[in-house]
């Protein structure tokens, strides 16, 4: 089994994407959490939990990690500190230890960051840090979906590197997607946007091998 690091394992989305590394016989998740108040109800599923901020020193956090899902966000409080220099100083420490796959959820519009209407910083955030990742020279898979829900997911998406209509799509549909993108087979150096649609996730994956 491949050990995958999971930062800001305590959001919404992240709880979702360790509960489906769990269950997945392939891998084995580690949450990577900010504070210890956070590790309990990971350790209550029988979860390996590792303490780090991802604005203080996180060098040692992917020592035994063999790939990792950067799921982190700052709610748009931090986003220069969190979501842009968090997710570089994470690559960073997968560059040291020569991860497999760094797989990072941004946004659609993160190309684009100046023709947005709202977010902007946010956005321009998530673009710095997708540019450092593609830069990395490590394998990676970005994945922009559109506008988070908390419906229930339906296992179908549309994926494009670039889509022309703007949407939503499920906590759900997004955490599967990360999860399958983590595979050897799929998704190796690609940028791709999401939204809810008519392709099982698994075949929408396919089309980016």
């Amino acid at each position: 089994m491949e050990n995958i690091l999971v930062a800001g394992a305590n959001g919404t989305t992240g709880k979702k994407i360790v509960d489906l590394l769990k269950q997945s016989q392939y891998f084995n998740p580690i949450a990577m959490v900010r504070k210890e108040s956070q590790m309990e109800q990971f350790k209550a599923k029988n979860i390996e939990v590792l303490l780090g901020d991802l604005e203080q020193d996180i060098s040692n956090s992917t020592q035994n990690i063999d790939k990792v899902i950067f799921a982190a966000g700052s709610g748009g409080k931090k986003v220069v500190e969190v979501d842009q220099e968090g997710a570089k100083k994470l690559v960073d420490a997968s560059k040291a230890n020569n991860i497999k796959k760094f797989v990072m959820l941004s946004s659609m519009g993160a190309d684009q960051p100046e023709k947005a209407e709202k977010l902007k910083d946010y956005l321009q955030a998530k673009h710095n840090a997708d540019v450092y990742l593609k830069n990395s020279g490590l394998n990676f898979a970005i994945v922009r979906p559109g506008s988070l829900t908390d419906n229930k997911g339906i296992g179908k998406i549309v994926l494009s590197e670039h889509l022309s209509q703007e949407g939503n799509i499920s906590r759900d549909d997004v955490a599967q997607t990360l999860v399958r993108a983590l595979n050897d087979d799929v998704a190796n150096y690609k940028t791709f946007e999401i939204l809810e649609g008519e392709t099982l996730i698994g075949q929408a994956l396919d089309t980016v091998g």
